[in-house]
This record gives C-alpha cells, sequence and structure tokens, in this order.
C-alpha cells in the first residue's frame, strides 16, 4: 500500500524486473537517492499519476520530478500513458523520459509527437547502462527546472 504523504520524486514504469534492479543500481552508484516508485504496467502508472484504483489517497498535487517510461508494457503500453499525461491539464507538463529497448523510427517519432521529453534506448552493455540512467536521473532531478514543484 502506498503511504499518502510519501513524495516520490522519480517514477520508474517498468515491466522487467532486471531493468528495474538494473536502474536502482545505476542510481545508488550515481548518488542518486531521490524516492523512486516503481509501477509495473502502464494501469498502475495512470492510477499512480491521477490517484485512483490503489492510489486513491494519494495526494496528486505532488507529482514526481519527472518518469522514467518504457514503451513495451502490459495492460496499457508506454505511448498511451504518455498520451493521457499530456491530455490532462495538471501533467501536460510532467516530463517524461521514454526509456526502451525499441529502435524503430516510428517508436522514436510517436512518442516525441505523443510529447516526450526524451527517448533514450536501453543500453545492452552494463556499464552503458549505468551511466546512462546516472545520466538522467542527474539531468531530471538536479539540473532541469519545471513549472510544477
Amino acid at each position: 500500500m502506498f503511504i499518502k504523504n510519501d513524495i516520490v520524486e522519480i517514477l520508474l514504469v517498468e515491466d522487467n524486473l532486471s531493468d528495474e534492479e538494473l536502474v536502482k543500481r545505476a542510481f545508488t552508484r550515481a548518488n542518486i537517492v531521490n524516492r523512486l516508485k516503481v509501477v509495473r504496467d502502464g494501469a498502475e502508472a495512470l492510477d499512480f499519476i491521477f490517484g485512483s484504483g490503489v492510489y486513491k489517497d494519494r495526494n496528486i498535487n505532488q507529482l514526481p520530478k519527472f518518469v522514467l517510461l518504457d514503451l513495451k508494457l502490459p495492460k496499457i503500453n508506454g505511448l498511451e500513458v504518455l498520451k493521457k499525461i499530456r491530455e490532462n491539464k495538471t501533467t501536460a507538463m510532467l516530463p517524461v523520459v521514454m526509456f526502451t529497448s525499441s529502435q524503430e523510427i516510428s517508436d522514436i517519432l510517436s512518442c516525441y509527437q505523443s510529447g516526450a521529453n526524451s527517448y533514450i534506448v536501453k543500453p545492452i552493455d552494463f556499464g552503458d547502462f549505468v551511466i546512462t540512467v546516472a545520466g538522467i536521473g542527474s539531468y531530471w532531478t538536479s539540473f532541469n527546472k519545471t513549472v510544477l514543484s
């Protein structure tokens, strides 16, 4: 159960447990200590963001600093999650980083056309993965400025 006073700074939407663990390890290695919330599918991501389902008691005014969103997800895919985020006035400016294994031009184009702030292909090499995730985390939590906080 989610504690309603818990502020989430990074929302990771990832169904692959190995990739989830790699992201956590990369954040730890890069000393990114922001509170991370992991959800496993697109439906749970939308429930979390909009405060419905098991997250109905969550303060929806406390948006994460950014969403790290996989494209290929169960229930509702990442592109649809992105579109729902952009359609809502409250979440339209929420930074969303697509983090996926797809290198398909059509996926990249669809994500940018739907309002993705960034599209990053997951590196296969562990060292590259750690460097990439650390860079993502540092940029979006330390350097990027938004109007949401």
